[in-house]
């Protein structure tokens, strides 16, 4: 007799319940970052909307900037450690292949033994890791997921190069995913494109470098094609944003808020046009100040909303991430 698995049980909705985030205490003007390219603060603000960035100090590592926004997360969706069942990182940044930076942040914040385990996004790495911590929260495999989305890619930028040194930002976001009575996180409309996957890269892999590691062997950087990522953003993303609208059932006008990834005042700025967003809808643009911090720019800039009271709990908000892969993810969610 074949033998029968017990079908899951999980609450029959997941939701946003807290939010938390951490910027470095270093912030890096424009005027520091032209100490190393010949350009103007004017040329980078018109071309990115960039006046300031956080760098990270020796003690704020991957774990410990993960650590505090993870714990502001927590705190703010009124749990204990303890209640947490699973830890998702998304980072490029952190440099140990092996083990999993998310362990060790889930035993720094004491959660107990949590399933962990970090994922390679990008800057859609926040939208991937919330779609998984849904499903584990309606599968019945967590009751509650911590979600993170960290970078330190001041390690990952040359100075010497114009076209990105003075994009990348440092920090931390976080949220905890749990039970919902009713829909509180639209489906999530995500792909990838990997025939452009070589618009934004890291100019070495880690072999080739250990391999060629000599004086005049760089080291190690992230690139991108300035223009093709400008227009892939502006005119695919704005095609999936509506698509994640339509899947939840959304229209334009219903949003109360819209929080892209923060690569780029222009970018945000086409796709608030494209998608004929209405004047009453908030728009991040935690990118002024932050710079793109890649996979923690959403979290980021969602806690800067609520903080500010730009936004606030009940309020319908469509996020969307995308990046090197190239891939995207885009959904719609109630605010906690």
């Amino acid at each position: 007799m074949t033998a029968k698995i017990k079908p899951s049980k999980g609450a029959p909705y997941a939701r946003i319940l807290g939010v938390g985030g951490y910027r470095p205490t270093r912030v890096v003007p424009n005027e520091e970052i032209l100490k190393h390219i010949d350009s103007s603060d004017e040329w980078i603000r018109s071309r990115s909307g960039i006046a300031t960035r956080h760098w990270a100090g020796p003690d704020e590592t991957v774990a410990t900037m993960s650590v505090e926004a993870g714990g502001k997360a927590i705190a703010d969706a009124g749990l204990s450690p303890e209640q947490i069942g699973a830890v998702i990182v998304s980072t490029v940044s952190h440099f140990k292949q092996t083990p999993a930076i998310a362990t060790e942040i889930a035993h720094l914040l004491g959660t107990g033994k949590p399933a962990a385990f970090d994922i390679s996004a990008g800057c859609a790495g926040f939208g991937y890791g919330l779609a998984l911590a849904k499903g584990m929260v309606t599968d019945g495999t967590a009751e509650h997921v911590l979600v993170i989305g960290v970078e330190r890619l001041s390690d990952l930028t040359d100075l010497e190069d114009r076209a990105t040194a003075f994009l990348f930002g440092d920090g931390a976001g976080a949220v905890v995913v749990g039970p919902s009575k009713e829909p509180a996180i639209g489906p999530t409309v995500w792909g990838s494109e990997g025939d452009k996957s070589d618009t934004i890269t890291q100019t070495l892999p880690w072999d080739v470098y250990r391999d060629q590691h000599s004086a005049d062997v760089r080291y190690p950087a992230l690139r991108q094609e300035g223009q093709a990522v400008f227009r892939w953003a502006v005119y695919e993303m704005a095609k999936v944003a509506q698509q994640a609208l339509d899947e939840a059932g959304v229209a334009p006008e219903d949003l109360d808020a819209f929080i892209p990834h923060q690569a780029n005042m222009r970018i945000i700025d086409s796709m608030i046009k494209t998608l004929k967003l209405p004047e009453h809808v908030t728009v991040a643009r935690d990118v002024e100040t932050t710079g793109n911090t890649s996979a923690a720019s959403i979290p980021l800039a969602m806690e800067r909303l609520l903080a500010t009271g730009q936004a606030k709990s009940g309020d319908t908000a469509l996020v969307i991430g995308f990046g090197a892969g190239l891939v995207y993810a885009a959904t719609v969610v109630t605010l906690p």
